[in-house]
């Protein structure tokens, strides 16, 4: 593919521009006074084409925009979103991280997501406030603890940091955690993943979207796209609501409206949209240094750094593009928190959301390329699609730049709902945030 920057690609480049830094006097200075802050990233034209397009300005897309720029020389790039950066499920989530899931695939894959989150902040030159503070998986039955030794065994094959805990050692990494016997729905054991923990959303999103600009890469947010071109079986361009772009190469790397732009380009996709609530109460001194999650009673709950506690759990039982929040929802969440953590019933909810999420038959996403030739696409997260932002515009980056998929992403094609070879995640995606 050629670059209409700089060239062909041939593999790994230096890149030219690289996001400011500041010395300590300048961020002191910054800090007093806004009037002179350097905007994080440029405006430009819409341009009439672009070597790529990428539609959906979120952590997938931003990620996959940079790492053509960076890995692969491909710099002729576009970001487009119909609201603002990070306006959709990235910023709608509860921004967990982890890689203990259950199948080989999705576990070599998200321990690599891990492993780029490790050194994002100095890789991005901005500090994406990642907080490595070990995961919690809770087993309240024995079906549940037979469940979670399946997934330790999977995961200490793959190298991954994962076992099963007594609920003594439970107490002692939660000690507001009620571990009693005496309960409705006890605590048998826990699957512990000391390498998971938590990170701020929207820095990440900045940090890649700042990175991505810098490296030549045109962001454009208010742009709509509302139909996608193709003749003969391949794409040859996309209309927007600031007019046309011709393009070959066109990336869905959409939440919520994947099928909606799938569509455009004539491509079916095997996904159900429901919404996702969450919540987060008011700031209390830290008590919480592990993220804890129940299956079994469909929460997750983590304390940010400022000291809320958010929390949440699993998708709305109807399919929906509703971003509202209910009562009913906080009621049920409210009483299964407390069914863990008795002791933190005064807390008070500040706020209530609710985000989109795209699920698969199998619970695991869709990355490649489609039938029709230069459509790719990197949809159906489900709920947990934060967690695979980096390793994703890894992979779908190689994907564009050789095309064909890297090894790492063989496994999520489209063809496997026709081959009948799934990759069945629900045991450790459906609630296991």
């Amino acid at each position: 593919m050629a670059n209409g920057n700089n060239g062909p690609v041939n593999g790994h480049r230096q890149r030219k521009n690289k996001p400011p830094r500041y010395s300590a006097f300048s961020l002191f200075r910054h800090g007093l006074s806004h009037s002179d802050w350097p905007r994080v990233w440029r405006t430009h034209p819409l341009k009439q084409s672009y070597d790529v397009v990428i539609i959906g300005g979120g952590i997938h897309g931003l990620a996959t925009a940079y790492y053509l720029a960076t890995n692969h020389g491909i710099r002729d790039v576009a970001v487009l979103d119909k609201g603002y950066l990070g306006g959709g499920g990235s910023g709608r989530n509860t921004a967990i991280l982890r890689s203990n899931y259950l199948t080989p695939e999705g576990v070599r894959f998200y321990d690599r997501s891990l492993q780029l989150y490790q050194h994002l902040a100095a890789d991005l030159n901005f500090n994406v406030m990642f907080s490595q503070r070990g995961h919690l998986t809770l087993a309240h039955n024995d079906s549940s603890l037979r469940t979670m030794r399946w997934r330790a065994e999977v995961n200490k094959l793959q190298g991954v940091d994962s076992e099963v805990i007594d609920p003594t050692e439970i107490k002692k990494l939660v000690p507001f955690l009620d571990t009693s016997e005496n309960v409705r729905y006890p605590i048998l054991g826990a699957l512990y993943h000391p390498p998971g923990g938590i990170i701020r959303h929207d820095a990440v999103v900045w940090g890649y979207a700042r990175a991505a600009d810098a490296n030549g890469v045109h962001l454009h947010q208010n742009t709509e796209v509302t139909g996608i071109d193709t003749r003969g079986g391949r794409v040859t361009g996309v209309q927007t609501s600031r007019g046309r772009i011709s393009t070959r190469v066109v990336v869905n790397c959409t939440a919520g409206w994947s099928t909606l732009i799938s569509d455009m380009a004539g491509v079916d996709m095997p996904v159900t949209t429901s919404p996702l609530q969450a919540a987060v109460t008011e700031p209390v001194r830290p008590f919480l240094d592990t993220v804890v999650v129940s299956g079994t009673l469909h929460v997750y709950v983590s304390q940010t750094d400022r000291g809320e506690l958010v929390f949440g759990a699993s998708v709305d039982p109807f399919t929906s593009y509703s971003m509202r929040g209910s009562l009913e929802f906080a009621e049920g969440l409210a009483g299964h928190v407390l069914e863990l953590m008795p002791a933190i019933s005064k807390m008070r909810l500040l706020r209530q959301w609710a985000g989109l999420c795209d699920m698969t038959p199998d619970y695991s996403p869709i990355m490649g390329p489609t039938p029709v030739e230069g459509f790719y696409v990197d949809v159906g997260w489900g709920t947990y699609g934060f967690k695979a932002g980096p390793v994703s515009g890894e992979a779908m980056a190689a994907c564009i730049a050789h095309q064909r998929p890297p090894k790492i992403i063989d496994a999520f094609g489209l063809d496997r709902f026709t081959s009948g070879q799934l990759v069945g995640e629900k045991g450790a995606a459906a609630v296991g945030h």
